[in-house]
């Protein structure tokens, strides 16, 4: 997530929090928890679960493109033993020009 720039002004960021032991479920979580359990096959029962979303998003350097923009979500939810990270990107996956990126080794996703 470290060649997004909002220097320019477009996009932003913004988070949130869903401590959810001992407390009522929202739909959200409640749908995170369907998906760890339906990829994963086991069984899962969140206790906190963050969402962080970037909107909008323009690849770094903003000043050389600031029309390709990407909203994507991670979202990264424990039962407080085991911890799982969902990484959602819009439809139509990331639409940065990763030739026009400063670095050359891109990767989408996690190692």
């Amino acid at each position: 997530w470290d060649n997004a720039d909002f220097s320019r002004g477009v996009g932003t960021t913004f988070y949130q929090e869903f401590p959810t032991l001992n407390t009522a479920k929202p739909p959200f979580v409640r749908d995170v928890e369907a998906k760890v359990r339906r990829y994963l096959r086991s069984s899962y029962s969140a206790a906190w679960t963050l969402k962080i979303t970037w909107e909008k998003a323009p690849a770094y350097a903003a000043q050389t493109d600031t029309q390709r923009t990407i909203t994507y979500q991670a979202v990264l939810t424990t039962d407080g033993f085991r911890s799982y990270i969902l990484m959602l990107y819009q439809e139509g996956g990331m639409r940065w020009d990763y030739t026009r990126l400063a670095a050359t080794n891109v990767l989408i996703g996690y190692t």
